[in-house]
């Protein structure tokens, strides 16, 4: 992921957009985009999702979480409160998979669960900017979600003991991120960087309450990073 990133700034600050909207004096693009009242958008990205585990004994042996990356989409509702302050609402899809390895088993088939999940998101966010300096804007944000796990099999009566993992379908938490607003001539360009935080526990525990899966899980919440690109 670090790797990943490094790639992508090098991309931005070598490409001509960048030397336009950093070089000296430049002529500024879309003067009148930040006073309007209502401003729509949309915005496509990737994810890379991660499980925090809460243990009800320490047993020196934590589940293992095998990350891949996933993509994101969605749109964007912007209602301006003043010069500096936005509110935002930002719902969207996302999709994402996650490999878990449950220590204790010596058959692979009953250690490993593919966890495959896609999220309708429902996000409200203050955006925080600074002064519009030439073409370009940094900004921070945060807030609320909720979202609602289209693959969670909350409902299903197998679990754990026939190959069935189990997530609750709505879940709530909370985010934080920060990026840079780029005015082109044509649009404003947004890349953004943010973390996403489950407050809500998501697990849907076996039937059997001593399951060797997940019999000493106390909580299992969602941690993750999005990398969206926004156009408005």
């Amino acid at each position: 992921m670090k790797n990943l990133l490094i790639f992508l700034g090098l991309i931005v600050l070598s490409s001509p957009m960048a030397n336009a909207q950093f070089g000296r004096d430049p002529i500024l693009n879309l003067q009148n985009e930040d006073k309007k009242f209502l401003n729509w958008g949309y915005y496509l990205g990737f994810n890379q999702y991660d499980f925090q585990f809460e243990y009800k004994e320490d047993i020196g042996r934590d589940i293992l979480v095998d990350k891949s990356f996933g993509f994101n989409v969605g749109l964007i509702g912007e209602l301006r409160i003043n010069e500096f302050l936005d509110a935002r609402f930002e719902p969207g899809l996302l999709y994402t998979a996650r490999t878990l390895g449950f220590p204790g088993f010596t058959n692979q088939v009953d250690a490993i669960r593919e966890v495959r999940s896609t999220y309708i998101r429902f996000p409200f966010l203050l955006k925080a900017s600074t002064r519009r300096i030439g073409n370009w804007k940094p900004f921070i944000t945060a807030g609320v979600y909720t979202s609602i796990n289209l693959g969670s099999n909350e409902d299903s009566l197998d679990d754990n003991s026939t190959g069935q993992f189990r997530m609750k379908q709505n879940v709530y938490g909370y985010e934080l991120g920060f990026g840079i607003d780029f005015y082109t001539e044509y649009f404003k360009f947004t890349p953004s960087i943010r973390g996403v935080f489950a407050l809500t526990d998501e697990l849907v525990p076996d039937n059997d309450p001593n399951s060797p899966w997940t019999g000493n899980i106390a909580a299992m919440r969602t941690r993750g990073i999005f990398i969206n690109f926004t156009f408005e």
